[in-house]
């Protein structure tokens, strides 16, 4: 097991509070609440990344790119609920669903507010809150199709608060994070406003929530 491994179990055990098994996220058809995963923007080919790096400009707060590295533990995202929501950890996320991702390295949520992008003056995506606590400006909209988000599925991420969706400009930083790739909010979902979800630790319902949803879900 190499050290990002490592840190990547040390991190799910932190969410979880329990110890974890890990296991291939391909298990998993589903995204779920409490896994910690990395989002591929399918247009641009960047993962959603951010870092202890602030604007320079607009709010000022913590930056979120895009970047083309793959093994960067910068680049992992916490699945939650929405504030005062419950997400039993496990369960699968309902297309349409309402939630919250935390980064983990700095532990803010992904975030975004009526500022303008430094590069494209496009809406400003940045990260914001403390311990994993912010606003409602941290919450957004799982836009996909079916019933629930399929892992391998392209999704959008929609802004509750400004209706914005999740997007890369296709613009490049310099220093001091040279190459990588701004992320915005676009008002329009026929730009790059698609992701899927790839690497990451998916968690799993336990069996009788595993069952229970397997019921509800042939129901429908």
């Amino acid at each position: 097991m190499n050290s990002s491994t490592c840190l990547l179990m040390a991190l799910i055990c932190w969410i979880t509070g329990n110890s974890v098994t890990y296991t291939q996220a391909a298990k998993q058809k589903y995204v779920t609440c409490g896994s910690l995963i990395k989002l591929l923007n399918t247009d641009h080919r960047v993962r959603l990344h951010s870092h202890d790096v602030k604007y320079g400009t607009g709010s000022g707060q913590q930056s979120v790119t895009g970047t083309e590295v793959q093994e960067d533990v910068n680049s992992h995202w916490a699945v939650k609920a929405a504030t005062g929501k419950n997400c039993p950890r496990g369960q699968p996320i309902k297309c349409g669903s309402e939630i919250r991702l935390e980064h983990m390295a700095t532990n803010k949520n992904l975030h975004s507010h009526h500022f303008a992008s430094p590069l494209s003056g496009n809406q400003e995506i940045s990260c914001y809150g403390d311990n994993g606590e912010g606003d409602t400006g941290d919450h957004w909209t799982v836009i996909c199709s079916g019933d629930y988000w399929i892992r391998d599925d392209s999704v959008m991420l929609k802004h509750v608060d400004t209706e914005q969706y999740l997007a890369t400009s296709g613009k490049t930083f310099g220093r001091p994070i040279n190459g990588q790739m701004e992320i915005i909010g676009l008002r329009s979902s026929t730009g790059a406003v698609h992701w899927q979800s790839v690497e990451g630790v998916y968690l799993h319902a336990s069996d009788a929530a595993e069952k229970h949803f397997h019921e509800a879900h042939t129901e429908l």
